[in-house]
């Protein structure tokens, strides 16, 4: 069991010190409890930091249970075996997409402010979870550094689902977790302390200065 967030990052940050000072690579933190543990991991690399927002399609009858997501550009992760248990059509699809898109898109104008998001492009990316149960969120993000031809993707979390890991790892270059869990219900279970982050917290991070 991880302290918090920045104890996990501090931890995940030493398995990933060949990546330590390298050109090109950059350590980007999926919103919002993932830029706590990236930005320990930033600041231990000496390497930039950045953010990803994402937003989780939740299903019909329980918002909580993401039958997909949607990233930046219109980037959209769907659980097609999901969608098919639980005869979704097309109709609530494309509405919840919308709907999501809306919100993703003004939830990253307030917080990136006037800074601009890092081109990706030719870059390695450390993708940054505060840990991963499903795996929607990550693989819309993993979709979208392929289409906007990022050179290799690493997942870097503190926790995930064994089954999980067992399915999304052959989208990524590699998967770096420090646990790997048989029964993952909540992320919340493995820290003694995981409040929730807000905007202004992740603003602090992203525009604060390294201190390594």
């Amino acid at each position: 069991m991880f302290k918090d967030r920045r104890q996990a990052g501090k931890l995940l940050a030493r398995k990933l010190k060949k990546f330590k000072n390298e050109k090109d690579v950059v350590v980007i933190g999926i919103t919002r409890g993932g830029v706590v543990v990236a930005k320990e991991i930033s600041n231990f690399l000496n390497l930039p930091l950045d953010i990803i927002v994402i937003k989780k399609i939740g299903a019909p009858q329980n918002p909580e249970l993401a039958i997909g997501a949607i990233g930046p550009n219109g980037v959209v992760f769907w659980d097609e075996g999901l969608i098919r248990r639980l005869n979704i059509d097309e109709e609530y699809k494309n509405r919840s997409k919308e709907i999501k898109n809306f919100e993703r898109g003004e939830l990253e104008k307030f917080l990136r402010g006037d800074k601009k998001s890092l081109n990706v492009k030719n870059k390695k990316i450390i993708l940054v979870d505060d840990g991963v149960a499903t795996g929607a969120t990550v693989l819309c993000a993993v979709k979208f550094f392929r289409k906007e031809k990022s050179k290799e993707v690493v997942l870097a979390v503190p926790v995930i689902a064994k089954d999980t890991l067992l399915s999304i790892k052959k989208y990524f270059d590699a998967v770096i977790a420090l646990q790997i869990e048989g029964e993952l219900y909540a992320i919340g279970q493995f820290y003694k302390e995981f409040p929730q982050v807000d905007n202004k917290e992740v603003m602090d991070l992203i525009n604060e200065k390294s201190r390594e």
